[in-house]
């Protein structure tokens, strides 16, 4: 899967917080499958969006496999994203 993501304005901060958004095109199956993928992914975003404390938008492009594998997977694996995500931004202003 395939994550992006951009830091909102110092501004912007007080009005939301994290917003997550899934590009699920046709190509990864008919709409009952990309539904569920997309159901999918919101579980594993609800379990580990406390993670992330910075507001960003982010945008996650899953593959195919996301209907396949093993739910706790597909925790780890957007678990594992966010981690990185939020350490990410945090670096960037302690640099400026």
């Amino acid at each position: 899967m395939t994550v992006f993501y951009l830091a909102k304005p110092e501004g912007a901060a007080a009005q939301s917080g994290v917003r997550v958004g899934f590009t699920v095109g046709r190509q990864l199956g008919g709409a009952v499958e990309r539904n569920r993928i997309k159901r999918r992914l919101r579980e594993a975003v609800r379990h580990r969006g406390s993670m992330l404390r910075v507001p960003l938008d982010i945008v996650i492009n899953p593959k195919k496999s996301v209907l396949t594998l093993d739910f706790a997977v597909v925790l780890e694996e957007v678990g594992r994203a966010f981690e990185a995500i939020g350490k990410s931004p945090k670096k960037r202003t302690q640099e400026k």
